[in-house]
């Protein structure tokens, strides 16, 4: 399953900002706290990876 989201673009007179707004229930269900860093990784122009900087514990059984 996916979820749409749109690239906002916010310029300061200072600085120029690209957000991207999380939806709730993927960082919910995978239990992602508030201020906790992330990691943008590019595999090409059109797939972007989002990685925890700290390892979580996996919810997939193996």
């Amino acid at each position: 399953m996916g979820y749409k989201v749109k690239m906002q673009k916010v310029e300061r007179p200072t600085n120029k900002s690209f957000y991207i707004n999380f939806p709730a229930p993927i960082a919910e269900s995978c239990e992602i706290a508030k201020g906790e860093e992330m990691e943008w990784l590019i595999q090409d122009r059109n797939t972007f990876v989002l990685k925890r900087k700290k390892k979580a514990k996996s919810f997939v059984k193996s």
